[in-house]
């Protein structure tokens, strides 16, 4: 990949990419062309809000993660979320209400965020908050599900709103995938790329990077497979362990090296598709995008975190608006002790710094 490499220049590239095929494949859906042209002048809007507050000295990220649900239909092996209790049973008393989610896309929104990927659990078991993300179309929101709860219903909100983009969690083949997912989730995930490519959404993946699937979901005949089912996005994301038993699944040097170097040919061979790798991307960055530098969390009760990765919080949305959400104590510690930025091989450096994390929320 190379120290040229430009991370913000290859994202604004990839999906201007995916633009121009989205166009010549709707030439005969107005409805559809029409979308793509709104909102690639929401983009222009929206970075000319920002520009202006930067101007202003105040610095507002291009897109933020929410988590929008803490519950799950799947129990997956090592799942990172259920770990650290942001998803689980009989946690929805204090998740955020789809009004209060709602109105924090329209404050996304007049910011001038023009992306917010929603997370969860599973963020398909709370159909009401995706419903206020489709009506708010100078956004696009990737939704990172697990692919197993798209009925025709679901099939027809994303069909008439191209602002929801599926991003399907998939672990590599069918073996790989249903070991750690569940038996059937693999059928269920190539049912459900069937039915998004029939209807022409634009719909990526998302791979759960270990030591046991690498080379399988880094191949070109894997990417192929999903290229052909309709996927146009990639995002690699690297395993985090939960326990001392999972951490011989968690990338090495070694992996994060073959990772790299993969995704560089595959983007070669696949030109009209974006690949993105996390953390690994990052450090083409200048060091870590969290806590508002590129991008933050918002956990499913609320809570403004650095990053999925780094649940810790002193601010909620409950209480705050978005803006004031961003002016954190605890982003502006993080800034202030350069704790983002840095050398950066690879891997999570707020995840590796936990410690040091804990203790300034404790100042």
């Amino acid at each position: 990949m190379g120290q040229a490499f430009d991370l913000s220049e290859y994202m604004s590239k990839g999906i201007e990419n995916i633009v121009k095929n989205v166009l010549k494949s709707s030439i005969k859906k107005p409805k559809e062309t029409a979308f793509v042209m709104k909102y690639m002048l929401a983009v222009k809007d929206a970075k000319n809000k920002r520009d202006i507050l930067e101007s202003e000295g105040e610095h507002i990220p291009p897109f933020f993660m929410g988590s929008i649900a803490t519950n799950c239909n799947l129990h997956c092996k090592g799942c990172y979320a259920r770990a650290n209790k942001s998803c689980g049973d009989n946690l929805k008393s204090d998740e955020l209400s789809q009004e209060r989610w709602g109105e924090i896309f329209i404050e996304a929104k007049e910011l001038g965020i023009s992306f917010a990927l929603l997370l969860g659990g599973e963020p398909l078991m709370r159909r009401g908050v995706i419903e206020k993300a489709s009506s708010i179309k100078e956004i696009v929101f990737p939704i990172f599900t697990n692919g197993t709860m798209f009925d025709e219903n679901y099939i027809n909100l994303f069909d008439k709103n191209r602002n929801l983009v599926p991003m399907i969690s998939i672990e590599g083949d069918k073996n790989q995938t249903d070991d750690r997912r569940g038996i059937g989730t693999y059928s269920s995930i190539m049912a459900a790329m069937d039915s998004l490519n029939k209807k022409g959404i634009l719909f990526g993946g998302s791979i759960t990077v270990t030591t046991e699937n690498i080379m399988t979901v880094t191949s070109r005949e894997f990417v192929q497979e999903l290229y052909s089912k309709g996927a146009r996005a990639l995002v690699f994301v690297e395993y985090v362990p939960v326990i001392e038993s999972t951490r011989n699944l968690a990338p090495t040097d070694k992996e994060r090296l073959v990772l790299e170097e993969n995704i560089e040919v595959l983007r070669k061979i696949f030109d009209n598709m974006v690949f993105l790798s996390f953390p690994g991307d990052e450090k083409y960055s200048g060091g870590c995008l969290a806590a508002g530098r590129g991008f933050f969390h918002i956990n499913a009760n609320g809570g403004a975190e650095p990053c999925p990765l780094s649940p810790y919080s002193d601010v909620n949305l409950k209480e705050c608006s978005l803006r004031e959400a961003l002016r954190s104590p605890l982003f502006k510690k993080l800034k202030d002790k350069e704790m983002l930025i840095g050398e950066h091989d690879g891997g999570c450096l707020l995840f590796e710094k936990e410690e040091d994390v804990k203790e300034l929320l404790e100042l």
